[in-house]
């Protein structure tokens, strides 16, 4: 099990000498803090040993009024992920950090504990899955959801779900023409969500 966790790739970057932390912050507050710890990084010439700072994020989108709104969210509210070697991280650094408006604490307080490779590698191949498969939908649509089409002949149709296929991005929606149910197959983009 041991050797399984020391070959997870995402993390190829960190070398042995350094460790991922977490930082307990106020959520919804996440890029603001991360900005502030970067300027203090570069302030106080710490980057030789604070590699990186990160807010875990994934694309998400939203389809408002037949166009597709891609907006980030992030996948650990409440938290930033900080890079650094451990032998350098002093109690006045680890002070400093603690210090800023709106951050509670280090996972371990005044003792940093840093996260096992595995949960590190777990965390941040979700980043990466999530940069590389593009966007996730926030709002899936359901089977059996009423939606309204607004493109392409059926435009103020309306009608029920009957299949999703994510893959594809495409939709089976049952709609009543002359009183008949008509199968009609649709992208995401051509239909809303009636609420």
């Amino acid at each position: 099990m041991e050797e399984e966790e020391i070959t997870n790739e995402p993390l190829e970057s960190t070398g042995p000498d350094k460790k991922w932390y977490s930082l307990r912050v106020i959520s919804g507050k996440e890029r603001k803090i991360k900005e502030r710890i970067e300027l203090e990084i570069d302030r106080s010439k710490w980057a030789d040993f604070i590699t990186q700072v990160l807010v875990p994020t994934e694309k998400v989108y939203k389809i408002r009024a037949g166009k597709k709104v891609i907006s980030e969210r992030n996948i650990l509210p409440g938290y930033i992920l900080i890079e650094a070697i451990p032998a350098r991280l002093s109690g006045e650094i680890i002070q400093t950090i603690a210090n800023i408006p709106n951050v509670i604490h280090f996972l371990g307080k005044n003792n940093p504990i840093p996260m096992r490779p595995s949960e590190a590698n777990r965390m941040l191949g979700k980043v990466d899955e999530s940069q590389e498969a593009g966007e996730a939908m926030i709002e899936p649509f359901i089977v059996g959801e009423t939606v309204k089409i607004i493109d392409g002949p059926f435009s103020e149709f309306v009608g029920d779900i009957q299949e999703v296929n994510d893959e594809k991005k495409k939709l089976k929606v049952i709609v009543k023409i002359f009183g008949r149910g008509t199968e009609v197959e649709l992208n995401f983009m051509q239909v809303e969500k009636t609420s």
